[in-house]
């Protein structure tokens, strides 16, 4: 079913190309996507349809035809797992750099559901839907670690019910720039979409999510510092803003850190080590433990030389 939506164009938008004015009022849509939507004619002002990069006019109405989404069918794929634990109810692997966690539009294969699918033959609660059966919480693409994923709705409900308590453990190696000058501490700031960046997240002091981040050093290395962070809540990355807002960007973010960063890095060296969770059968607390992997335990021997 289609979904056509109406705005009218206020005096702040006059001059302003069509596509751009759109994108401030539904950012939740990419511009590209808008400008998709204005070639296919699905874009129209006071009922008909806009031209190329016509600019908006106060007073016109503008309506918005959006199409209903289709998802997409996830295939399995004997995709390499390295697999920490399995029974009939949970899996935990060590997710690999670069790997995505679960497909989103553009990137439906290659994906750690794709690869579970597989493994698991399709047996995966489905309370996140087609794009990310079995999935409880995700990590970034270029973040490394233990994640867990459910077999079935009632081990998923459980440790949802966990996460939300805050009762999972969940401990992280980082190395960050610029030398901490505290042993340890605690970032205490809500996260909420960047004001005008979409595709970031930010600390905001209105309608951000409460976020808690507890960090101790681990060693310093004059200009980086080596940290092992404990959350409390987990928050879309919530280390990188929080580490960022500290002004100890993760060595290698290309989002939140700096442009250039040094020893040819593929994204921030970020690596979640520690997973504890309440078994959803047994009720036994299970802890479990990712190593380093090659590159950040190189690269710590490069800094401690």
């Amino acid at each position: 079913m289609e979904t056509i939506r109406r705005f009218e164009v206020t005096e702040d938008g006059a001059g302003v190309r069509m596509d751009k004015y759109l994108s401030g009022l539904v950012p939740e849509f990419s511009r590209s996507y808008l400008q998709r939507l204005i070639q296919e004619e699905r874009v129209r002002v006071d009922g008909r349809p806009v031209r190329g990069k016509e600019k908006a006019v106060p007073g016109t109405v503008i309506e918005l035809d959006v199409p209903e989404a289709v998802e997409p069918r996830i295939e399995p794929e004997d995709l390499p797992l390295k697999i920490l634990y399995e029974d009939k109810d949970v899996i935990l692997v060590n997710k690999p750099k670069g790997m995505v966690v679960h497909p989103a539009a553009g990137h439906t294969s290659g994906t750690l559901v794709n690869a579970l699918l597989f493994h698991c033959k399709g047996e995966l609660s489905g309370i996140n839907g087609v794009l990310r059966p079995g999935i409880v919480h995700r990590i970034d693409r270029d973040t490394t670690g233990v994640l867990i994923a459910c077999k079935n709705d009632r081990a998923h409900n459980c440790l949802a019910e966990q996460l939300k308590e805050h009762t999972v453990t969940r401990r992280y190696r980082a190395l960050v720039c610029g030398n901490i000058k505290e042993d340890e501490g605690t970032v205490d700031a809500p996260i909420g979409r960047h004001p005008t960046d979409r595709k970031k997240m930010a600390v905001v002091r209105s309608g951000g999510r409460e976020a808690v981040t507890h960090y101790r050093v681990l060693e310093r290395f004059g200009n980086y510092t080596y940290i092992e962070c404990r959350l409390e809540t987990g928050r879309t990355h919530q280390i990188r803003v929080h580490m960022a807002g500290m002004g100890h960007p993760l060595l290698g973010d290309q989002v939140y850190g700096r442009v250039k960063a040094p020893f040819r890095l593929e994204g921030q060296t970020l690596h979640a080590m520690i997973l504890g969770f309440m078994h959803p059968s047994s009720g036994e607390y299970m802890e479990f433990e990712a190593p380093l992997p090659e590159y950040f335990a190189a690269l710590l021997e490069t800094l401690q030389r």
